[in-house]
């Protein structure tokens, strides 16, 4: 009997591919005649191109083309969802230092990049909009308020709170700067586009490109089957991915376009800088009476993506019978803000953590018990149940694992020889999002079962996912299933690989395509005159573990398909939340724990371990889960001590490479306790598994923070906490 694999620990099934160099990325197609683009960036903050002069560029040996807005290549504005708000190339305005004002295209990669750097321009500069304090009040983007009967405003019900704290915090960009830099390969066979590029949403993206060229979205494949990284940098279609595939068209040859690095920071979007004022009132015992959730978001001129970090946090994290989120966005001259990992919920679980635990000190109120007390069973503004939640498991758990007995309140009063020690923790939570999904499951004559769905597997483990629930559906070993993503020609319907989702989605949506590939293959097997089984009634016929039986015969698919000169039998299915899930809020949550020592005399922080305990639904494959929760709480390390972009008056992003750009390594990384509680969220779907890859992030920052303060006495309001503000 075939034991299922679900919640076991599965290796990668694409793992051997990646580790061998086999896996083919977007930068690794070289079709025949292909040739080679390089961007061109503007210089100033803001302001015209006035003109360019690209005759040594033209003149350099082996360039073939050079692209600017004096000689353009046609693009259509964009429309709904996209990175930018313009299109590339189209216009003489400079947006933000960093915008893409030309294309130069050579017969190698160094000529193209030699030949762009003689590329000259000349500027009417304008002064440029770069600090959320200089640029004035933000946009309001609509009020989130609920107050108890009686109360006339969030301002009376905190004057009348025994207890009241006013916590601000604020933090720089931060970039996504996945493993895999932005890369781009085209290839137009006559008026069919092939597009090689990384994409969290497949489908989409093609149907964004096709747009965006003017041509119908059937005449364009993209295809992804393996993405170093995305953290929803590469779920909208940027302009240089737009103007690879436009110079294809126009030169009538194979395009790619690598980005260096450095153009990653400036040409793709980044996570907003954001400030945050939380107000919370509060009875002497601690128990919330009222909670305000200030912010001003980044949100730059060129377009991009809407910090509002208080909607999925302060507005559902603690009941409370008075609250309000305030959401602002301030207009920057910058580069193209959009959704990074956790995209507003850490920022905004940062801001409400700090705030509680600073509540905390106040009433001295064990920082635990204060969650307990304030533990809210359903959303504190709509009012409707959470589909499930063991936080209060999580919070008992993790006290228990970690050792919270053991720690004091008294800032300081811990201590190993010239380090200073100290234990924080935070609450997390990040919504859980189910999508229509699409999955197809194909029964083939060598033995194998392909299952295969629109997404993409951006390193978190869809590949693999697929493989082990189609394995568990149809009572197959893992290796007897032949995942299938990224390419946008697969089963429409495809999820787009952001906000947790893909699992959540997509695992209802290949059950249901494997049980109708087995009818699908029954019925084949009773209606071919060749089958053993011809003739019979379907009901009397049983599919079991990859065999056929009826009438005391047994015979596995491969053969009953090689019998029947059939190559496949398959079927699609589509799968969507039921209806009755609009009565439920669906969310994830945790409870982290850390230990901190900040150096007495140097100021240095170093995180010493870290414990974290998740209630997120079904766990398919605990590997995969363990990894995806650890490598979001290293983020998070980086989150609290490192990452940070400042952005000069001129617009230049200061930390714009990654050897300036700080992110954890392993000697920044403690031991990291992973665990979670592993039960089925009955309403999200009847697997019952939330997604996971994201809520490690929330909240990991304010543990690490709120540590430090445990450890120093002092409270840093302004990320990332670095040595000098602990001096």
């Amino acid at each position: 009997m075939t034991v299922s694999p679900i919640g076991r620990e599965i290796d990668r099934v694409d793992g051997p591919l990646k580790v061998t160099g086999s896996a083919p990325y977007a930068a690794d197609y070289r079709p025949e005649g292909l040739v080679y683009a390089y961007l061109v960036q503007a210089t100033v903050g803001r302001g015209t191109v006035r003109g360019m002069d690209v005759s040594r560029a033209e003149a350099a040996p082996g360039v073939i083309a050079v692209f600017t807005p004096f000689h353009p290549l046609p693009l259509k504005s964009p429309s709904g969802e996209s990175g930018e708000n313009y299109s590339a190339l189209q216009d003489t305005a400079v947006r933000f230092r960093g915008q893409i004002i030309g294309l130069v295209v050579a017969d190698t990669f160094e000529r193209a990049r030699d030949a762009a750097a003689l590329v000259s321009a000349d500027y009417t500069v304008t002064p440029s909009r770069t600090s959320l304090a200089d640029a004035g009040p933000g946009v309001p983007q609509g009020l989130v308020q609920k107050l108890a009967p009686g109360v006339s405003s969030i301002d009376a019900a905190l004057a009348s709170s025994p207890v009241t704290i006013t916590t601000s915090v604020s933090q720089h960009a931060h970039h996504h700067i996945a493993m895999e830099p932005h890369a781009t390969t085209a290839v137009w066979v006559d008026d069919q586009l092939t597009v090689y590029c990384g994409a969290q949403s497949p489908q989409r993206a093609a149907a964004t490109i096709a747009a965006r060229l003017g041509v119908e979205p059937a005449k364009v494949r993209l295809i992804c089957r393996y993405t170093g990284g995305g953290f929803g940098q590469r779920s909208p279609v940027w302009n240089e991915a737009l103007l690879c595939a436009a110079a294809a068209r126009a030169l009538r040859r194979p395009v790619k376009l690598v980005l260096s690095r450095e153009q990653v920071f400036t040409a793709i979007g980044h996570r907003a800088a954001v400030r945050q004022t939380i107000r919370l009132g509060a009875e002497a015992d601690g128990r919330l009476r009222a909670l305000s959730h200030d912010s001003d978001g980044e949100l730059p001129a060129a377009g991009g993506w809407q910090m509002m970090p208080g909607r999925d946090t302060s507005a559902v994290a603690y009941r409370t019978p008075n609250i309000r989120i305030d959401q602002r966005l301030v207009t920057l001259d910058t580069p193209p803000t959009w959704s990074m990992r956790a995209p507003a919920e850490a920022p905004g679980m940062f801001a409400l953590e700090t705030a509680m635990d600073e509540l905390a000190v106040r009433t001295g109120v064990d920082p635990v018990e204060l969650r307990l007390r304030n533990y809210a069973t359903e959303d504190p503004v709509e009012g409707h149940p959470f589909s499930s939640k063991y936080l209060d498991e999580c919070y008992r758990v993790g006290a228990e694992r970690f050792g919270w007995s053991r720690r004091t309140a008294l800032p300081r009063s811990q201590t190993d020889g010239d380090w200073l020690i100290g234990m924080g923790m935070a609450s997390a939570l990040y919504p859980a999002w189910r999508q229509p999904a699409s999955a197809r499951a194909r029964f083939r004559d060598d033995g194998r079962v392909a299952v295969a769905s629109a997404t993409s597997d951006v390193g978190t483990g869809a590949f693999t996912m697929l493989a082990v629930v189609g394995a568990d559906e149809l009572g197959l070993p893992v290796s007897s299933i032949a995942a299938e993503v990224g390419d946008s020609a697969l089963p429409p319907g495809g999820v787009g690989a952001y906000g947790s989702s893909v699992t959540t989605s997509t695992v209802p949506a290949v059950q249901a395509a494997c049980r109708a590939a087995v009818k699908a293959l029954v019925q084949s097997a009773v209606d071919n005159p060749r089958s053993p089984f011809a003739g019979l009634a379907p009901a009397t016929v049983r599919y079991r573990q990859g065999r056929i039986e009826a009438n005391g015969r047994s015979v596995d698919f491969r053969t009953l398909l090689r019998t029947m000169g059939v190559p496949h039998v398959e079927a699609v299915s589509t799968s969507a939340p039921d209806k009755s899930a609009s009565q439920y809020k669906f969310h994830c949550f945790g409870a982290h724990f850390c230990e901190v020592r900040v150096h007495r005399l140097t100021g240095e922080p170093r995180v010493n371990r870290f414990t974290s305990v998740f209630d997120v639904g079904r766990v398919v494959n605990a590997k995969a889960a363990r990894g995806q929760l650890t490598g979001a709480i290293i983020w998070g390390i980086g989150h609290a001590l490192l990452e940070a972009d400042p952005i000069e008056p001129d617009g230049r992003f200061a930390a714009a490479s990654m050897a300036d750009y700080l992110v954890p390594v392993h000697a920044d990384t403690p031991e990291i306790d992973v665990h979670w509680l592993d039960r089925p969220d009955p309403h999200i779907s009847e697997f019952g598994a939330r997604g996971l890859g994201e809520i490690g992030l929330v909240s990991s920052a304010a543990a690490i923070g709120n540590a430090v303060f445990n450890a120093t006495g002092i409270r840093v309001h302004d990320l990332p906490i670095t040595i000098d503000k602990l001096l």
